[in-house]
């Protein structure tokens, strides 16, 4: 069996202390290694911004790709090799901002992934704008009036768009985030995790100390995670107001949404029997088309 160890390279992380990423990368490697992944099994694909540092960190089939971005790139190597597991790690800014459409889409296609979302609420590698998920009327350096727009409801998106399993996590709680990352990685469909991951140097409102007064388990509930439409419901709670008292705001993680059994992308796709590279019948030599192209 592997262990969370085994999945580190000789590169220590690099995040301000006290980032909320420390506690997502313990996270993801205790659940790779409590699921038995194996190195050539696991494929992680990384969009830009902080969390992108972990294509360093992390010892795995990898690709760092453009921001927001990863996505495309990791429903390539979902449907080119089924034999993979593959996981994507993408930021709000990144994931949630240029590639919103990418989501949205992979979403409704029920794409087997495992989506975790590192949720800071703000553009922190640039240096503290406001990202899509910053709290409304927050001050940033970008916005020193204060954000205009709502945040996008990335729960709320991901439950109307068609993903089949859908939860929220806090980095603070890392037991508690494992357990939700294994079972994204164990569901077959597109799963989301989004994580409040706090950002220590730019967002100095939704600290680990604030969303610790604030989130609450879900399974202490008595929630029912196959009801879609209480699901959507629930996401409208899933952020809060700027100025809220932990009393007047409750934020719920744990599994929002779940759905098992629908056919995934792949599955509509027959000719899609295994690697696409085992398929070749014999070496092609390319020589002709690449003298072609000069």
């Amino acid at each position: 069996m592997t262990a969370p160890s085994d999945f580190e390279t000789a590169n220590a992380p690099t995040w301000c202390p006290g980032c909320g990423n420390f506690g997502m990368w313990k996270a993801l490697k205790a659940a790779y290694s409590e699921v038995d992944l194996s190195l050539d099994k696991l494929a992680v694909v990384w969009g830009i911004g902080c969390h992108g540092n972990g294509a360093d960190f992390t010892r795995a089939q990898g690709f760092h790709a453009l921001h927001g971005r990863a996505l495309p790139v990791a429903t390539g190597l979902a449907l080119s090799n089924p034999e993979l597991t593959v996981v994507v790690e993408m930021g709000d800014g990144d994931g949630y901002g240029i590639g919103l459409g990418h989501f949205a889409h992979s979403c409704r296609r029920n794409i087997d992934l495992a989506v975790i979302g590192h949720d800071n609420q703000i553009y922190g590698l640039t240096t503290g704008q406001a990202s899509p998920t910053t709290d409304q009327h927050m001050a940033t350096v970008s916005t020193p009036s204060g954000v205009l727009e709502r945040p996008v409801n990335t729960i709320g998106l991901a439950v109307a768009e068609g993903a089949t399993f859908v939860a929220r996590g806090f980095s603070g709680d890392v037991e508690h985030l494992t357990g939700l990352i294994k079972e994204a990685i164990t569901h077959r469909g597109f799963a989301v995790v989004d994580v409040f991951q706090p950002c220590v140097t730019w967002n100095k409102l939704n600290t680990a100390a604030w969303f610790r007064e604030r989130v609450y388990e879900l399974e202490e509930s008595g929630w029912d995670a196959t009801d879609k439409a209480a699901a959507l419901k629930l996401s409208l709670t899933t952020y809060h107001e700027l100025t809220c008292a932990p009393d007047e705001c409750r934020l719920p993680i744990g599994v929002i949404y779940r759905e098992e059994g629908l056919p995934t992308y792949a599955d509509g796709l027959p000719q899609l029997v295994g690697p696409l590279w085992k398929q070749a019948r014999e070496p092609r030599d390319v020589s002709a088309i690449m003298e072609s192209l000069g």
